[in-house]
């Protein structure tokens, strides 16, 4: 087999492995990251190479190592390019006096004891021919470097943006990128001429094509944005015109004597941020790179890492020490500039656990360090770890110290029109996850009819989550996340302006987050938002015989709270209301739910079905919703139809009184063939053949209940001289 056919069955099984093992990472709440660079590692002679030598040599044969160099380094420039693209200025405009001291004692305090151990390490671990200065700086930067892009992923997916703290943090992050970066081409330039006087010509290049870049390459780019802004889209001429000078950007650094990287990064960070030009060439160009390019990067990086070599107990005692350098120096340089600075205790300390993340950015800097000859594999393999390390522990340590209960309070809420009841007068609360907003407005109109009550306050939450797909999509930039949550909200809010009637309006109080797991983030927002009840749209699965399959049998499983799933036929009024009653705490559920909307209307009617067995004596209301039967007002005891029938299917029963009705409601029970748990999995005879709209109810506690509200403005009061 030849060497390019080699390379596509290398690049097909890092691919395939790197997605497989990424994916594990993230149902632990792991970056996806985190993953890829496990699966590099497992793919080297730290685990392929150790148990399967043989396949390992077969797979990876030293003549395709070098074009695996070439890909990967490819990938490094366009991902370089895409970090400085991302690096928008905003991220610089809030407390950036406190950023600029917190971000600079957070590199300083790690570069300053980096450089000490660097004395400790030299000798055992350095190359013969690099010098100190040379191994000291360029350990202090991977000592002091934050990843950017993780960080950023972190805050946008704990839904960190909207706070203090996410702000601060990103302005940290900015801030911290830009001069780690500097730090770390001093170190390249010093360890490609020896000494820090053979890198002042080096700097001083450096600097006269910075300031060309941010002079006359700004105000060329500026005029790329004009055009692009008339044409009012990113055609193949521009597009290449941008790639040609990202790798022009790379050569010209590469030449002066620093990385190619930094050439990339610099263009990037100087493209005028139009939000429009932004997206389409994020978009455009980070799907190859993050999905074919960067894992190749990543196997690169991981036939490097020989863990072996640490075997000796004194050398995994050094690599704790670097750990435990590169862990301290960070957080407590941020926790105390943070607190000198002002800052909560609390926020000191999760901010110190977000600039301690390294990710992808340290594994970059690593490679630099190993193909200048700066550091040996034995310390790149400790870096490695490190990396690992830091970056797996942000994420736990971040929740244990700011849990997303506080993140919550934290957060301000965006401001509506809509007539918001304050959090603490609201008793009954009704939760609506909309995945598509064209399709659910009947979903949300039901919700509000089960809501209205004039002597108990209510909300009805829509809720729409905004995904995250990829640790390095843009849409994980907090900016392009700010945008997408604030399209949401516009499209939630036109929606609930065309509810009827217009009053009803004002219950509803739409919520937008940001999730990479649904269904978690559905159970997370309905714990803390104290919801009473979940409404939620019939769901067919494309892979599964299970109607409420897939997300929404996820949700379903998670939800801490009585469920509602509607099936809409489209039906716009909801006047007259059928209950297929069997008598279990489901049922009941699906009672209180119809009494509600009863109570509510002055011209709903309601028919109470009871299906038997031929012999079998009539079993009543539960003792509960007898009392309640009892208490209501005649003119709401009038509306009410109680039909009792024999049969032995009670399904078709049930669906030939469903032709005479607006709304079906039944609880999950056999006798109306749905399964408690899945709400489908059982049968879906009822659904299938229903010819009203259907709403399913599945009660989630015996306890649980809301009747006493129901009957507050039901009373019989001709007892006490008057109708209601």
């Amino acid at each position: 087999m030849n060497a390019v056919a080699i390379v596509l069955v290398e690049v097909l099984i890092v691919i395939g492995l790197s997605r497989l093992v990424g994916l594990g990472c993230r149902s632990i709440k792991q970056p996806l990251v985190i993953g890829e660079i496990i699966a590099g590692i497992m793919l080297g002679p730290s685990l392929l190479g150790l148990v399967a030598p043989n396949l390992a040599t077969t797979l990876f044969p030293a003549e395709t190592i070098p074009y695996l160099f070439v890909l990967s380094q490819i990938g490094l420039i366009f991902f370089m390019f895409l970090i400085g693209l991302e690096l928008n200025p905003k991220y610089l405009s809030g407390q950036l006096e406190i950023a600029i001291l917190v971000s600079h004692v957070s590199i300083l305090a790690p570069f300053s004891l980096g450089t000490l151990l660097a004395v400790l390490l030299y000798p055992q671990l350095s190359n013969g021919d690099v010098s100190f200065t040379a191994f000291a700086l360029f350990l202090g930067a991977a000592m002091s470097i934050t990843a950017f892009p993780v960080l950023a992923r972190i805050i946008t997916e704990n839904n960190l943006q909207g706070t203090r703290l996410g702000t601060l943090a990103l302005t940290c992050a900015a801030v911290d990128d830009v001069t780690a970066w500097c730090v770390l081409a001093l170190a390249i330039a010093v360890a490609r001429t020896g000494t820090i006087n053979g890198a002042i010509p080096t700097i001083i290049y450096s600097l006269i094509y910075i300031g060309l870049m941010v002079t006359v390459g700004r105000w060329f780019l500026k005029r790329v944005a004009r055009y692009y802004q008339r044409v009012g889209k990113m055609n193949q001429l521009l597009l290449a015109g941008i790639y040609a000078g990202v790798v022009a950007s790379a050569l010209i650094t590469e030449l002066i004597g620093i990385h190619f990287i930094f050439g990339a990064f610099l263009l990037g960070a100087v493209m005028p941020k139009d939000e429009g030009l932004v997206r389409e060439i994020a978009e455009k160009t980070e799907d190859f790179v993050l999905i074919f390019l960067l894992p190749i990067f990543f196997a690169y990086s991981g036939l490097r890492t020989q863990i072996g070599l640490l075997n000796r107990p004194e050398l995994w005692w050094l690599c704790a020490a670097v750990i435990g350098v590169a862990i301290s120096g960070k957080y407590f340089g941020t926790y105390i500039a943070a607190r000198v600075s002002g800052i909560e205790n609390r926020e000191a300390s999760a901010l110190g656990w977000l600039m301690n993340t390294r990710g992808l950015t340290e594994l970059i800097v690593l490679n630099i360090g190993l193909n200048l000859g700066v550091i040996s594999p034995l310390l790149f393999t400790m870096l490695v770890i490190m990396a690992l390390v830091t970056t797996f522990m942000t994420s736990p340590l971040l929740e244990w110290t700011y849990p997303k209960r506080l993140i919550r309070l934290d957060t301000v809420e965006p401001e509506t029109e809509l007539g918001a009841v304050p959090k603490a007068e609201v008793t009954y609360r009704i939760l609506v996850p909309v995945a598509n907003v064209d399709t659910q407005k009947g979903l949300i109109q039901l919700a509000t009819a089960i809501a209205l009550n004039n002597f108990q306050s209510a909300v009805v939450h829509p809720l729409s989550l905004v995904e995250l797909e990829e640790d390095y999509a843009f849409q994980s930039m907090p900016a392009e996340a700010d945008r997408l949550m604030d399209k949401r909200r516009q499209q939630l809010e036109q929606l609930i302006g065309t509810l009827e009637p217009p009053d009803i309006r004002a219950l509803v109080q739409p919520l937008v987050r940001v999730t990479n797991d649904v269904a978690r983030s559905t159970e997370e927002i309905t714990s803390q938002n104290k919801i009473d009840l979940m409404l939620v749209g019939w769901h067919r699965p494309a892979f599964s015989t299970n109607r409420l399959g897939g997300r929404v049998g996820q949700i379903l499983s998670m939800a801490p709270v009585d469920v509602g799933v509607y099936i809409d036929r489209g039906q716009t009024a909801m006047e007259k209301l059928l209950v297929a009653y069997s008598g279990n705490i489901h049922d009941d559920l699906a009672l209180e739910l119809a009494l509600r909307m009863l109570a509510s209307s002055q011209t709903r009617t309601l028919s109470i079905l009871r299906v038997v067995q031929a012999g079998e004596t009539n079993s009543e209301l539960s003792y509960e919703l007898s009392g309640v039967m009892e208490n209501l007002s005649r003119t709401v005891r009038d509306r009410i139809d109680i039909q009792v029938q024999q049969s032995a299917e009670p399904i078709i029963v049930a669906v030939e009184a469903s032709e005479r009705v607006d709304l079906t409601i039944a609880g999950t029970s056999r006798a109306w063939g749905i399964e408690r748990q899945t709400l489908g999995r059982y049968t879906d005879q009822l659904a299938i053949q229903c010819k009203s709209s259907l709403l399913i109810t599945r009660r989630y506690s015996q306890v649980t209940s809301h009747l006493a509200a129901i009957v507050a403005p039901s009373l019989d009061t001709d007892k006490l001289g008057g109708e209601v």
